[in-house]
């Protein structure tokens, strides 16, 4: 964890130079707060859970090393209460059923990525964008009375999406954004995100932690 903070710093740090040196007439980073629905892989999460989906919320940063293209950092975090069987116990921490009472779920995706969008001027209303990259699945499964099963894995995301240009509906409110806090655009936005970050299981085999997400929020760019 502490390599990988240290090597987005490294990322980061020069990004933060060009874009104070760089030219005012296009925005240099994007900042994205984002909520909505994560449809779990893990099997018979409905059963457990009370239903086939939970709620998701976090935010991205990213740097634009083109005015088409970012590379960036995403964190979100994903939680969900039930009562019955633990489908994490089950499946991680020794296989068989594991009876429970009340039990809570958490993922802490870490996200590092490259995303293009296709804009192709300032004014654009709509515009679509494709990305991926590496992920950090940071998981945790609480049984009351029974403890806890926690850790981490590796593996990767895809994501798609489309975004609107909200600055022509106000366009007195987006000029003061821009004047005082150099918001040079501002949309709102809905995408679809497949992530996979398998753990080892035992007795055997694997499970996969990710599943898809359907998100939507506001694009801040400057």
């Amino acid at each position: 964890m502490k390599r990988l903070l240290l090597a987005l710093a490294l990322l980061f740090i020069p990004a933060v130079a060009l874009a104070a040196e760089g030219s005012s007439d296009r925005p240099h980073w994007s900042l994205e707060l984002k909520g909505g629905v994560f449809f779990p892989n893990l099997s018979r999460w409905s059963d457990f859970y009370g239903s086939s989906f939970t709620s998701e919320f976090g935010g991205a940063l990213a740097y634009k090393v083109r005015r088409e293209i970012e590379v960036g950092i995403e964190g979100t975090y994903v939680s969900a209460d039930g009562n019955g069987q633990a489908p994490l116990h089950a499946q991680v921490a020794g296989g068989g059923q594991v009876a429970a009472g009340q039990v809570s779920y958490e993922l802490f995706p870490l996200n590092v990525f490259v995303l293009a969008r296709g804009v192709f001027s300032e004014d654009q209303p709509l515009v679509p964008y494709l990305g991926g990259g590496w992920t950090r699945m940071f998981y945790r499964e609480e049984v009351k009375g029974q403890g806890k099963v926690q850790g981490s894995t590796n593996g990767f995301h895809v994501r798609g999406g489309i975004q609107f240009l909200l600055d022509r509906i106000d366009a007195d409110a987006a000029r003061n954004l821009d004047r005082d806090y150099h918001v040079r655009h501002t949309y709102f936005f809905t995408e679809a995100k497949y992530t996979r970050a398998t753990a080892d299981t035992n007795p055997s085999g694997s499970v996969n932690l990710g599943g898809v997400s359907y998100l939507g929020g506001l694009l801040f760019e400057f």
